[in-house]
Parts: structure tokens; sequence; C-alpha cells
């Protein structure tokens, strides 16, 4: 898995996922459901992208609660804004 420093902070990323060429870019990603926004660096969005990718082709694998619950750890405003 890859490993990335934002903020003073090294982060893990639990899955493998494709992060683009700057993991640091900020994101505004935005609930589909409730509307509210929030911003993440593109490594978190590229989380997010595969717990929703799960979520919309039901998918549901051990894989995905590993990533949900690295977001509610890393994340957890953001979590709780877009995914709780």
């Amino acid at each position: 898995m890859k490993k990335i420093t934002y903020c003073n902070k090294e982060y893990k990323l639990p899955v493998d996922v494709a992060i683009g060429s700057d993991p640091l870019y900020q994101v505004i990603v935005q609930n589909p459901l409730s509307g509210s926004r929030c911003e993440l660096p593109a490594f978190a969005v590229a989380v997010y992208d595969f717990i929703m990718g799960c979520e919309l082709t039901n998918s549901f694998r051990k894989d995905q609660r590993k990533a949900l619950d690295w977001f509610r750890v890393n994340f957890p405003r953001q979590y709780m804004e877009l995914l709780d």
C-alpha cells in the first residue's frame, strides 16, 4: 500500500487506489444525499471514491470495511459529513 505524508503525518492507504500525480491536491466532495461539502486531499478522495464505488456496485467486502475504518480514523469530521 502507498504511504503519503500530509500535514506532517504519514498516512498508509488501506487499499490500492489510483491517486494521480498530486495526492495532496485539495478537492471538494459533496455528499449526494445531504448536499454537505468537505475539502479533502486527493488521496483521501481516492479512498472515498473506492468506498462509494463498492456501495454503487453492491460489492461489499473486507476491503470496503478497511477503507471505511481508515477514513473514520484519519478524517473523522469528513467521515461524519460524507459517509455516516
